[in-house]
């Protein structure tokens, strides 16, 4: 059984806690602090954050990474905070120390404890949400599940990941839909430009517009907002993937005004592996078919009253992956999602103006923060960009990566120092 002394942060972190919130902090999973802190105390951790890189040195220390390694691949795959490993480790030897159903009936609560904190980050109902195993699987859920047919158009970005890209294409192949994909500059130079393109290629036959909040490609940031907005105008579905966004922005899922959107908990969000977001709008769920049908599934009646739960039925999942999603929420509201979405904008905003000032250098990703967020991606001509990003890692213990240039993604785990050796390393590997 779980000890209650097995969720208690290590001496060690305990200091960050005490500093973030002037002594106290409500979490739950942690009982040394459960005490609630004061608007005052709050107001004092906030003047400590936007003082003081001092701050942002403690978040790093959250992390175990290695001394002297530099993470920036954030677009990829993130470290888990201690809070959230300690979840992990803790409930995994809960599990397997008693596998019986009775002990596992724990997972069930922590499982909808931990939508709803999902629900209410995101700005969406727990009925909205599913927690599916990363993003793909989300975005093929929506992919797979919506009634298309010969003669219907979807329309996508070209930037898009494939499994919101290349999934559609597969599909299209088998029932003779159509799938147009919309190419715009890397960067562009406006947000009209990007809408005007997308603008152009929707018609009568739309049935279907697929894009990703920022692409992993080239840092664009879409403005997805405006696109919904247009989309739904025209009875236009939107799917968009959250894969950039999720952990990294502040997002409003009913605000944003999109159809579903899909994330993965391995990525900005910081969380468990192998865990993920999918939300379908309430009026859009029934007309979206599973791609899975297992236990739980029932009939229609009762598959609609578990809303977007109905694509979870998955089989055996890891329940430890799935309670400790709950710490991950509760890790980024420590630190506020507002202060989360500044330092991630500071960092990118300091990589890309370093990064333009080396000779040669093609920034593939805007300066400006309407059309970017936390993925930076930079080219050289005549450089072999993978071997710069492998001597990066080899020489200077940079881990980043080789996509449409050299990407690097910067999260609250960096410092301000980490960004300009990682600028100074390029700039003299460009050179040799």
């Amino acid at each position: 059984m779980h000890r209650q002394e097995d969720l208690i942060a290590p001496s060690g972190r305990r200091g960050f806690l005490k500093k973030l919130t002037g002594g106290a902090a409500a979490l739950s999973l942690f009982p040394a602090f459960k005490t609630s802190a004061s608007s005052a105390e709050l107001a004092q951790a906030a003047a400590f954050e936007t003082t003081s890189e001092e701050f942002w040195r403690l978040v790093k220390e959250q992390f175990i990474i290695k001394q002297g390694l530099i993470m920036m691949n954030a677009a990829n795959l993130c470290p888990a905070p201690h809070m959230v490993i300690e979840q992990v480790c803790g409930f995994t030897r809960d599990e397997d120390s008693d596998v019986s159903f009775q002990n596992r009936a724990k997972f069930d609560v922590l499982r909808e404890q931990a939508r709803r904190k999902i629900a209410t980050y995101l700005g969406a109902s727990e009925d909205e949400i599913a927690i599916v195993r990363n993003t793909s699987e989300g975005n093929n859920i929506i992919v797979g599940g919506l009634e298309l047919k010969a003669g219907d158009e979807v329309v996508i970005l070209d930037q898009n990941h494939p499994t919101n890209n290349v999934a559609w294409d597969v599909r299209a192949a088998r029932f003779g839909f159509v799938v147009k994909r919309v190419s715009v500059n890397s960067p562009p130079a406006s947000q009209e430009e990007v809408l005007a393109a997308f603008r152009s290629a929707l018609t009568a036959k739309t049935k279907v517009l697929a894009i990703t909040d920022v692409s992993s490609t080239t840092g664009l940031r879409m403005p997805t907002r405006e696109l919904c907005r247009m989309a739904r105008e025209r009875g236009i579905y939107v799917h968009v993937d959250g894969a950039q966004t999720f952990g990294a922005l502040e997002i409003n899922l009913h605000d944003l005004g999109c159809d579903s959107f899909a994330a993965s908990s391995h990525k900005w969000f910081m969380g468990p592996k192998e865990a993920g977001v999918l939300y379908v709008r309430r009026e859009r769920i029934a007309e979206i078919w599973p791609a899975v049908v297992g236990v739980g599934w029932g009939d229609k009646v009762e598959a609609a009253a578990r809303g977007a739960r109905k694509f979870e039925t998955l089989g055996q999942r890891n329940d430890a992956t799935l309670a400790a999603l709950g710490a991950a929420i509760d890790f980024h509201n420590l630190i506020g999602p507002a202060r989360v979405e500044a330092r991630v904008r500071q960092l990118a905003t300091r990589l890309k103006e370093g990064l333009r000032e080396i000779p040669g250098a093609k920034l593939l990703t805007s300066l400006s923060p309407e059309l970017s967020a936390g993925v930076c991606v930079v080219s050289f001509d005549g450089i072999d960009h993978r071997k710069v990003y492998e001597a990066l890692y080899a020489k200077h213990a940079i881990a980043g990566a080789a996509i449409g240039g050299i990407r690097l993604s910067p999260h609250i785990y960096n410092t301000l120092e980490e960004v300009d050796r990682a600028v100074a390393a390029i700039a003299k590997l460009v050179k040799e």
